[in-house]
């Protein structure tokens, strides 16, 4: 039988200190992870302390001040407010919510042409505090403006579209709704995924054939009903809402010629700071399977991926490097010639690539053609069309970096020996 000791992992060989006495104390909650909740913040908080009612009453009423090109006034009439009235974790990350969508909202009030170039001190000091305290980059990421802004309309209701709302919005209206909540809702289909790479990885380790066919199967299966959550987004996102509004307030000051130069943040920088804007790529849950299926991207594109953890939970990074140490699945598979390991494990991949397509499709439709439309419109008076390479409120060039993506995923699908043999 093959010994994990015999792995080669993805750093190099793995020694038996990679085993199961290991390997079984990893508790999830060490690392913001829940069983029943995946990477989503488990039952967010949605009110703050009276303390912070001058955020609060703003964020109520968010995208009426944007529409209305109010917020930039009030938010430099707010009080600057201090952190030590927030208890406990999800008290800040609520901070950080609000805080997050009030300071895009500032930025962007006037749209792409009228960004402005500092941050009042009245939002830039607590953010940027508050950013330290968390380990995040003071701009929104997607833990921010999916994983911990929901909540349920019925307590006891199930996490169902319908019976979900936002804590803090911004224009957009039903589309913006749809958009982060179907976004959540693959979150949600991937937890019982999330599940079965503890179980996988303990199966590996412990010469658990059984239980590692199940756990391959289970992560095929979640992966396949995160693509079918991750359809819906043609049902509630109309795509020239999303172009024109949803995208613009999701933008970051890295890589973006309306901030070529950053956002200075008066009283907590100095100097200019650059920031990528919110990205599928900042979810956790497609790292950690690009690490447990050893998925090899191409340089560049493996370059974005690793700069775009740093705009995840730090938890949540410490849990993609704890996976990327492990022994190599592949590896383990493909030593192990077991022809219902192979299939399990191209399954997996299979539907990895198919949910990477399917989030292409979207892009080509909610990006490349929403932006061409938007562009004929702006430009049929002068009757000359520019041709644009899209590029992804990450920051990155949208088609190129997303089919890259999935081509190398792709490859990841492996071959028996006895294929390879004649």
């Amino acid at each position: 039988m093959l010994k994990v000791r015999d792995i080669q992992g993805s750093a190099g060989t793995q020694s038996v200190t990679m085993g199961s006495d290991n390997f079984s104390a990893v508790n999830l909650a060490d690392y913001h992870i829940s069983e029943d909740y995946g990477f989503i913040l488990e039952n967010p908080k949605d009110t703050l302390p009276e303390y912070y009612e001058p955020w609060m009453k703003i964020a109520q009423i968010l995208p009426l001040l944007i529409e209305t090109k109010k917020l930039r006034e009030e938010v430099q009439q707010m009080p600057e407010l201090g952190l030590q009235h927030l208890t406990g974790y999800r008290e800040q990350r609520l901070a950080r919510v609000i805080l997050s969508h009030l300071v895009m909202g500032y930025i962007w009030q006037e749209g792409e042409q009228g960004a402005v170039k500092m941050l009042p001190r009245s939002i830039a000091i607590p953010y940027h505090q508050l950013s330290q305290v968390l380990g995040l980059p003071s701009i929104m990421v997607h833990a921010d403006f999916v994983l911990a802004n929901w909540k349920r309309k019925d307590p006891l209701g199930p996490m169902t579209i319908e019976n979900l709302s936002t804590i803090v919005s911004l224009p957009g209206g039903d589309s913006l709704q749809g958009f982060v909540l179907v976004t959540l809702l693959v979150e949600v289909a991937a937890i019982p995924g999330v599940k079965a790479v503890i179980q996988a990885v303990k199966a590996m380790i412990n010469e658990e054939r059984q239980n590692l066919l199940q756990a391959l199967r289970d992560m095929a299966l979640s992966i396949n009903q995160m693509s079918e959550a991750l359809r819906l987004m043609y049902d509630y996102v109309d795509s020239d809402v999303f172009y024109n509004t949803i995208r613009i307030f999701l933008s970051g000051w890295k890589n973006n010629p309306s901030m070529p130069d950053g956002l200075i943040y008066e009283g907590a920088a100095e100097e200019p700071l650059p920031f990528s804007g919110v990205s599928a790529a900042q979810s956790s849950v497609f790292h950690v399977y690009d690490e447990l299926f050893g998925i090899q991207h191409q340089p560049e594109s493996a370059d974005f991926l690793l700069k775009m953890r740093q705009y995840m939970p730090p938890a949540h990074q410490d849990f993609i490097e704890r996976i990327k140490k492990v022994p190599n699945l592949a590896g383990y598979i493909q030593r192990s010639e077991d022809p219902d390991l192979l299939a399990a494990f191209n399954q997996c991949i299979t539907a990895l690539t198919e949910l990477r397509s399917l989030h292409i499709r979207i892009v080509s439709k909610f990006v490349t053609a929403a932006g061409a439309r938007a562009r004929t419109n702006q430009l049929v008076k002068e009757k000359e069309v520019i041709k644009v390479q899209e590029r992804g409120t990450g920051g990155s060039p949208a088609m190129v970096f997303l089919k890259s993506v999935r081509d190398t995923c792709k490859e990841g699908l492996l071959k028996s020996n006895t294929a390879e043999n004649s």
